[in-house]
């Protein structure tokens, strides 16, 4: 399987518009190159421009989500088109337009459909930025592909290593994690995406974007990492496409030949054995 991890270079100075034209034609250049696509995470605005979140949020089939199935169809590929920050419809008690924000993520068809949306569940800042504007989302998302069933999740999710088990027991064999991650906790992304992939025996696909979002520097670095804990490629600290080629079914192998995940005694989804993980919406 072939993949494009398309590390995006989010810069004041270009507006959400003007980007996303540049990101939908950098998807279509991926045409006969991949077979799926990944961009990074609120690559529309900038993880970290708070500010922006409101003015800039879309409804879910909004401009963004427009012109990103229009990419994938183009291109022939699976789109994970990273997330967006998105305004849902009202639920009446609240001003026209003003229903709450979530940061959430698109992944499309090779037709152009959206084969599942994910609202990012672990939201960061602690007592204020993403983790006071935007709300919670409450479920578990995979993707089957051809080849092999996608687990999505996004960013500051990375450091919540249950949500990968769920993840893994809905079947997930390839984790795809867009982010907006900044430089200076660079070590913590290698090495997360890297325990991620061992302690789930899956792949890792995790596409960081590049450039300064409201004065944080992003770290950049996309990487893919193997069943084993290898890196199979891991992009610089600019805007550049990551190409790699995979095998998913080294999955199912790595599982057979050193079977740990059988061994799991804890936070199994049985009656007798406690806190049940969040629920799964396959698509």
């Amino acid at each position: 399987m072939r993949a494009s991890l398309i590390q995006i270079a989010v810069e004041e100075g270009e507006s959400v518009e003007s980007r996303r034209v540049r990101v939908a034609a950098l998807v279509r250049e991926q045409a006969g190159a991949a077979d799926l696509v990944v961009l990074p995470e609120l690559w529309t605005t900038g993880a970290f421009a708070y500010e922006e979140f409101g003015s800039e949020a879309e409804p879910l089939e909004g401009p963004t989500y427009e012109a990103m199935a229009k990419a994938a169809s183009d291109a022939g590929v699976w789109l994970h088109a990273g997330s967006i920050p998105e305004r849902a419809p009202s639920d009446g008690g609240s001003a026209a337009g003003e229903g709450p924000l979530y940061n959430t993520s698109l992944v499309f068809s090779p037709s152009g459909d959206l084969a599942a949306s994910y609202r990012k569940i672990h939201r960061f800042g602690f007592d204020k930025g993403e983790a006071v504007l935007m709300g919670a989302g409450e479920e578990l998302v995979t993707v089957r592909l051809p080849e092999t069933t996608l687990g999505v999740a996004t960013c500051y999710d990375l450091r919540f290593p249950e949500l990968f088990r769920g993840l893994v027991d809905a079947g997930a064999e390839t984790l795809v994690i867009p982010a907006g991650w900044p430089e200076r906790r660079r070590a913590h992304w290698t090495l997360l995406a890297r325990a991620r992939a061992v302690e789930n025996q899956a792949f890792v696909l995790a596409c960081g974007t590049a450039g300064t979002h409201a004065g944080v520097p992003q770290a950049g670095h996309s990487i893919v990492v193997d069943p084993w804990g290898e890196v199979l490629a891991e992009a610089g600290s600019g805007e550049e496409v990551l190409r790699v080629e995979f095998d998913p079914s080294r999955v199912a192998t790595t599982r057979e030949q050193f079977p740990a995940l059988k061994d799991r005694v804890l936070g199994l989804r049985t009656p007798e054995r406690g806190p049940q993980p969040l629920p799964a919406s396959r698509s």
